[in-house]
């Protein structure tokens, strides 16, 4: 369906089906796969974000290994990383095996490593490419540009009149830069 964007949240939380258990999640890892699989068949212009959490307790490196293989596997479009806190009266506060603080950290450091070595690659996918934008207003960074985004939730920055403002265009990306794209009117 050409009005719905394409891009689908499906939440992880971990790659390990052992920590998804502790969690009370319903589904483990393989079913996780299965479905992102499933989804990009039907749809293949689709892309994923997700949300992580590392340093559940009880959270060995080999669950820890199985978040990563998820992240490299799917190669997500954005990733939503959190580090597990302890919250008073919840079922997790209770469980013996709490990560220490160091390991979480080292962890997180490693997913998000794995994360951005992806984005350059994931980005260069739309370069030459003509994208439908929605024009969301100026740039935070540059007031003389315009910032918007793709259907796939990229942003897109680019020179045009404030006039634009809320409008969908079509932009044709002209390079990368990491955490957006440059585009350019055609």
């Amino acid at each position: 369906c050409d009005k719905v964007c394409k891009i689908i949240h499906l939440p992880l939380q971990s790659g390990s089906t052992n920590v998804l258990k502790k969690m009370n999640r319903k589904y483990t890892k393989e079913q996780y796969l299965e479905l992102a699989q499933k989804i990009k068949k039907e749809i293949p212009e689709i892309v994923f974000s997700t949300d992580i959490i590392v340093g559940f307790p009880g959270e060995t490196e080999a669950d820890f290994e199985d978040t990563l293989d998820v992240v490299d596997k799917i190669c997500f479009e954005q990733v939503y990383m959190f580090i597990y806190s302890r919250r008073v009266g919840t079922p997790a506060d209770k469980m013996e095996d709490q990560i220490p603080e160091e390991i979480k950290h080292k962890r997180f450091d490693r997913l998000k490593e794995l994360f951005d070595s992806r984005v350059s690659e994931n980005n260069q996918k739309y370069i030459g490419t003509i994208q439908k934008v929605l024009v969301e207003g100026p740039s935070k960074n540059n007031p003389d540009l315009l910032t918007g985004r793709t259907d796939s939730n990229k942003v897109v920055i680019f020179e045009g009149s404030k006039e634009l403002i809320d409008t969908i265009i079509d932009l044709k990306i002209i390079s990368e830069h990491m955490w957006y794209l440059k585009g350019q009117i055609i």
